[in-house]
């Protein structure tokens, strides 16, 4: 797949409004993961930051697994936090010495398109799943989605362990936004609430 560099800030500001609907009394809400929502947005946290850190290529060789990762709790300035690192992540993204060559995120090693389809997946994947979970509208653009279909037909149907459940059926007619769930091992019929 050759990715040509694409922006970030449609996907960013549709995570950002989301984030920002969500009420406090659903932090504990299931997602259509193992994850609540205020881990979920943990997550978001986490992840943002490794993607920017990606981008600038100052995580190369710093970086950790996820799963050697701490364990840690929803910070008390989330609501402002992920908006920033969100922003962060546009921006460390544009510079076009970001897409140059490997970089490293969550102690994975590739070329840097890849990373940055694999951030823009993070983004609206994880975005879907605390719509999802909290009641929300979510409508990522189709230019997103189609550079996310191109690169999730390249998954194994039977998924990635860690990364991406196996692929779940949906009809030809399905839309963009539920081919692309349904890549990723998730059931965009599912019913969270």
């Amino acid at each position: 797949m050759t990715t040509p560099m694409f922006d970030l800030e449609n996907a960013a500001t549709l995570l950002e409004q989301v984030v920002a609907g969500i009420a406090d009394d659903q932090l504990t809400a299931p997602t259509p993961t193992a994850m609540t929502v205020g881990e979920m947005v943990q997550h978001v946290l986490g992840f943002t930051e490794g993607f920017r850190r990606g981008a600038t290529k100052e995580g190369i060789g710093t970086s950790v697994p996820p799963s050697q990762a701490a364990p840690q709790t929803l910070p008390p300035d989330w609501r402002s936090r992920v908006p920033a690192q969100l922003k962060a992540l546009v921006v460390a993204w544009r510079d076009p010495a970001a897409w140059a060559g490997d970089t490293e995120v969550g102690g994975a090693t590739g070329p840097a398109p890849q990373m940055a389809c694999f951030a823009l997946d993070e983004v609206i994947v994880h975005g879907w799943d605390l719509a999802h979970a909290t009641g929300q509208p979510f409508a990522p653009t189709e230019q997103d989605l189609v550079t996310l279909l191109e690169m999730l037909a390249e998954i194994p149907a039977e998924g990635v362990p860690g990364l991406f459940g196996p692929r779940v059926p949906v009809a030809p007619e399905a839309s963009l936004l539920d081919r692309v769930i349904a890549l990723t091992g998730r059931d965009p019929a599912l019913a969270c609430r």
